[in-house]
């Protein structure tokens, strides 16, 4: 037997009554906690807020594009005349939005939701332990990423204001930005530096313990292939993080160093800010800079991806009663993907010059990364085949995760060839494309995990009128929004023009279909949009205020049912087969009652020859489920 099984010889009923008669005050309960579960729900509802933050970057940004020169309601008075003078979002504040927006929303909000939150409450539960191998270093991860996007959220009051060049940070644009001030250090551009550093300790911690978790923790019987796909996605996931995010750390602070210190790491000779030459040493290469974040870059788009698909591997067994198809290709595909997501990051740097040699490896391995991401979906669409398909609101999702994430990958796949990326970098189309994978992909996936999950965590269920109210205008509103921004990048529109482009009309001039057809449509309400592409500006701007509101349903949904969701009357009210579902509701100190052993695959749905329809990993054989609700003392 492995040391799993050693871990846990004292584990969930020792650990129990050690704590029963010591009980935590509030603080330490539910504030310093050291509980997986716990810390899972810290990084959770942390990391929606900064997505609602991030989110509301956006809409002032779509306003500037729709609207250009016009005065943006209430906002625009609340922002004052230093960044919105008159009301109108000047190109400075609309810099700024965009670089936080990005910033924020992958660093500070898809990737901790879907790994630190889902992740550190699920994980362990599903593979049997009684918490994370480091309960105190996870803590120390979550204060991390906490600090770190203070620090991101306080720069917004700074002089200077936020960070303003892009979510990249290039250099040696980022490291000669706001430095015509009396102390360099009280900057967004530095405290972005610092705060990246922060947040980057965190993601190492956290993957660390992850790892360790998983290869040390594991309960009795739970072998690599009876572990779910979900525990695989969080391992690939936390190596990607390990192996990946230490070159950006270190990126961040030679940049620091190079703002601060003077040294020219990334900073070349005779570089000149507006009339005046830089007095720096020189000899640093900004393309450096390039490679070290774009080596984290494209594995950070599978930390992002990952979880989610992991998360749709656990709702679509459970509500079609079939085992998920192809789960041990599922977890090769998982394996491979990860190993490649190294070897294609220059396939963003593709306008820096390479030779024809470095390009060709580059494109082909950019071809050969989506071969498992094709495998991933394939077995879930397999899967679906002859399914008894229950619709609920975690269902729902998952299966719209299936073609947006498609359509977002299909469209990456043209920016794989160097000829074609030439025409369309830093376009709208890259725009379309990588939020087609992270929007309507990565988030449908996340939202289907808390709809999934809710009555463990919680003991009660979410509203399933306001699941699907929350759904469909998502879905809608998610697609007016990214899809027209392929139309418009394949028309020449960059995605760095504050105004929409309107001050480049050779290019923004041109109709097409969509164009014309939207600028009808919204005659027939009496509306006037301009029948070429920058009427599409405004259709994707209603879009993404209609998306906003759509998204208020889910916050309403959330909190009337923590205290007022229909009540469960079952520890596995889905009639699930995965570990986590053998706890109590919601699962107390220490996670199981007893000890678990694991008999059988995560996935046992209709198998012949059971009265039931689903087969627990936790029962013997022979031994049938029982519906019942317990509650850990």
């Amino acid at each position: 037997m492995s040391a799993a099984t050693v871990t846990h010889d004292h584990s969930a009923t020792e650990h129990a009554h050690e704590h029963e008669h010591h009980e935590q005050s509030f603080l330490w309960k539910y504030i310093f906690s050291t509980d997986h579960k716990v810390i899972g729900i810290q990084y959770g509802i942390t990391s929606m807020m900064f997505l609602l933050w991030g989110f509301f970057l956006m809409m002032v940004m779509r306003w500037s594009i729709a609207f250009p020169g016009k005065a943006m309601p209430i906002i625009g008075t609340i922002l004052g005349d230093r960044w919105a003078p008159g009301g109108i979002v000047s190109p400075e504040l609309y810099n700024m939005f965009g670089a936080m927006h990005g910033t924020i929303m992958v660093f500070l909000g898809v990737v901790p939701l879907g790994f630190a939150a889902f992740g550190n409450y699920v994980m362990p539960l599903q593979i049997g332990a009684v918490d994370m191998a480091f309960p105190k270093l996870n803590a120390w991860s979550y204060w991390l990423y906490l600090f770190g996007g203070c620090l991101m959220m306080v720069s917004f009051f700074l002089p200077t204001g936020a960070a303003q060049v892009g979510w990249t940070n290039y250099s040696p644009l980022a490291t000669t930005a706001q430095i015509d001030v009396k102390n360099i250090f009280f900057t967004g551009q530095t405290q972005w530096l610092f705060a990246m550093i922060f947040i980057i300790s965190s993601s190492l911690l956290g993957a660390v313990n992850f790892i360790t978790t998983i290869l040390n923790l594991r309960c009795k019987g739970m072998t690599w292939m009876r572990m779910s796909f979900f525990c695989w996605a969080m391992l690939v996931t936390g190596f990607l993080l390990l192996l990946a995010f230490p070159p950006l750390e270190v990126a961040a602070v030679m940049q620091l160093s190079d703002r601060i210190f003077g040294s020219s790491f990334f900073l070349p000779a005779g570089l000149v800010d507006g009339n005046r030459h830089l007095d720096i040493a020189g000899g640093g290469s900004p393309l450096l800079y390039q490679h070290l974040f774009w080596f984290l870059g494209h594995p950070e788009v599978y930390v992002l991806i990952l979880p989610a698909i992991a998360i749709v591997a656990e709702v679509i067994p459970c509500n079609i009663r079939r085992p998920l198809w192809g789960h041990k290709t599922m977890i090769y595909a998982a394996l491979v993907l990860g190993f490649l997501s190294f070897i294609v990051w220059a396939h963003h740097m593709y306008m820096t010059g390479m030779g024809p040699v470095v390009t060709s490896f580059f494109q082909i391995t950019t071809v050969l990364i989506s071969v498992p991401s094709v495998i991933l979906l394939t077995c879930l669409m397999i899967s679906l085949w002859g399914g008894s398909i229950r619709f609920n609101s975690a269902m729902l999702f998952a299966c719209a995760f299936i073609p947006m994430f498609g359509i977002g990958g299909l469209t990456g796949l043209p920016l794989a060839f160097s000829t074609i990326d030439l025409f369309l970098h830093d376009t709208y189309y890259v725009i379309g494309h990588f939020h087609y994978v992270v929007a309507p992909g990565t988030i449908f996936g996340l939202f289907a995990g808390i709809y999934h999950w809710f009555p463990k965590i919680t003991g009660r269920f979410m509203n399933e009128k306001l699941g699907r109210l929350h759904f469909w205008p998502s879905l809608i509103f998610m697609n007016l929004l990214f899809a027209p921004m392929m139309v418009q990048g394949m028309a020449g529109f960059h995605r760095r023009w504050y105004d929409g482009g309107k001050a480049f009309e050779e290019t923004t001039k041109v109709s097409n279909w969509l164009s014309e057809g939207w600028a009808q449509f919204a005659g027939v309400f009496g509306v006037h949009v301009e029948s070429n592409m920058l009427g599409l500006n405004a259709l994707m701007s209603f879009a993404a205020w209609g998306l906003a509101i759509s998204q208020v349903v889910f916050i309403i949904n959330l909190f009337l049912s923590i205290k007022g969701g229909k009540k469960t009357t079952s520890d596995n009210p889905w009639h699930a087969t995965t570990l986590e579902w053998a706890t109590p509701t919601p699962p107390g100190h220490g996670n199981f009652l007893v000890e678990p052993t694991v008999y059988r695959d995560p996935y046992e749905y209709s198998v012949p020859g059971h009265k039931c329809d689903y087969q627990p990993q936790w029962l013997p054989e022979g031994e049938e489920p029982v519906d019942k609700l317990t509650h850990m003392h």
